[in-house]
């Protein structure tokens, strides 16, 4: 089995409220998985808003940006969406991507993102 290294970087999001900022930070810098397993990557957030979404995106080489998965801020049930699913925590402030049976072409960089519901 190959190993499919998982690239990501830190994506920080403003709000276009008056004054009202809102970060997301991802604490690991790569990830590695043996193709045909599963990664974890986690992304935690800071917000005073309580009715927002949360994005996870996967840049391709050609510098495409494609939005993987999606989570209300709402929503009683983690977000799924083929091989890739959630773990949203909303008192946390955590939001991590789970990836399984990996594959050679899921070598990207992923972003967490987040966007205001208004």
């Amino acid at each position: 089995m190959t190993p499919v290294s998982l690239l990501w970087a830190v994506l920080v999001s403003m709000c276009l409220g008056p004054s009202v900022a809102q970060t997301v930070t991802q604490p690991q810098p790569e990830a590695s998985v043996q193709e045909a397993g599963t990664v974890t990557l986690d992304c935690a957030y800071s917000t005073s808003e309580s009715d927002y979404y949360l994005f996870w995106y996967k840049q391709l080489h050609s510098g495409e940006m494609v939005s993987i998965i999606r989570q209300y801020a709402y929503e009683q049930q983690n977000a799924t969406n083929d091989r890739y699913s959630v773990n949203f925590q909303k008192e946390a402030k955590a939001f991590s991507l789970r990836i399984s049976d990996s594959q050679l072409e899921d070598a990207a960089m992923y972003f967490c993102a987040y966007s205001g519901a208004q």
